[in-house]
């Protein structure tokens, strides 16, 4: 029955979208702004009222989207978006034009949602296609071959940590240097992040200035794009501004297209992201000469099934693994 009650409140909600495109379509008010502005004035409270009516209506499903919609119309983020009997919001709803006060100057319009390219719905299709018991066998199927793949690499591990016993013990008048202690993969601090701003580079056009939040308080509404954040890469200048981590993002051949590497949306922002079979803790900041990074950074990549890999084993957070959008058998950097 509450599934039921779900998809009615979402058919209603397009219902009301609908009813006020044609609203808007139908009162020209291209030609109302020009020849009649009182009249133009309702039309626009009422659209307005109208989209606050939907954010509250689709709050359960897409709340992302009715953050946004608080945003644009300038309304404060702590503003409940509810409509209840006990409120009176309902009987207030009969009334869209009286929802936002006259003179309420909304905020800047954008759009709300982005153009999917023919990539990116061929992706949606293939993953999220049929039933949903269809979709959880494949999710089972994945998770077995995904657990196979790791009890691969921990006995490849194993082979290798016991061949490095042999020789050490056969050449016990070298210097001991720890080859793997020294590019360990676990010397990388990866880490769930999220982007709370975005910006170009005021003196690069091919680079991006970004706020990232990897666990610390930030007091403002935050967006809801999770990366995956190298961050404890030296701090360097880059064209004036002090870079202090790094997003990774995978690329495909030709460098024509790059997508960030995304862990999954119940991530922990600030947790940190792990290869199984391969223990210990970061290096608090890379030391640049012995080239951590950019040894371990050649065996980035990413598969058939678009998940993030170093070598044979995949990025993993506590919920489960990282992937990107499309890019198939792309390098990670």
């Amino acid at each position: 029955m509450e599934k039921v009650k779900l998809k009615q409140g979402l058919k209603d909600a397009m219902s009301i979208s609908s009813e006020g495109n044609r609203y808007l379509q139908e009162s020209q008010i291209w030609k109302l702004y020009k020849e009649d502005k009182p009249s133009c004035s309702i039309v626009m409270r009422t659209a307005c009222g109208l989209v606050y009516l939907l954010a509250c209506l689709l709050e359960s499903f897409m709340p992302s989207f009715s953050r946004e919609v608080l945003k644009q119309l300038n309304l404060p983020p702590e503003t409940q978006l509810s409509l209840s009997d006990e409120g009176g919001e309902v009987e207030n709803s009969k009334r869209p034009w009286d929802i936002l006060p006259a003179g309420h100057k909304i905020g800047t319009p954008a759009p709300l949602f982005k153009e999917l390219k023919d990539e990116e719905v061929a992706f949606y299709r293939e993953n999220f296609a049929g039933s949903q018991a269809d979709r959880a066998l494949k999710a089972e199927t994945e998770a077995k071959q995904m657990a196979e793949q790791l009890n691969k690499a921990k006995i490849s591990d194993g082979n290798k940590k016991k061949e490095h016993a042999t020789n050490s013990s056969e050449t016990k008048s070298k210097a001991p240097a720890s080859v793997e202690g020294e590019i360990s993969i676990s010397r990388l601090d990866i880490r769930v992040g999220l982007i709370t701003k975005a910006q170009k580079h005021p003196d690069a056009d091919s680079l991006y200035v970004e706020e990232i939040d990897v666990g610390e308080l930030c007091p403002e509404l935050l967006l809801n794009r999770k990366v995956c954040v190298l961050c404890n890469l030296k701090p360097a200048s880059m064209r004036g501004i002090k870079s202090q981590a790094m997003v990774l993002a995978a690329s495909n051949s030709n460098h024509t297209k790059v997508e960030l590497v995304e862990p999954p949306k119940d991530a922990v922002i600030g947790e940190r992201v792990t290869f199984p079979g391969f223990d210990g803790e970061p290096d608090s900041v890379l030391n640049p000469k012995k080239k951590v990074w950019e040894t371990r950074q050649v065996d980035f990549h990413t598969n058939k099934e678009l998940v993030a890999f170093y070598k044979d084993v995949p990025f993993t957070t506590s919920v489960g693994i990282c992937k990107v959008a499309s890019i198939s058998e792309g390098s990670i950097r």
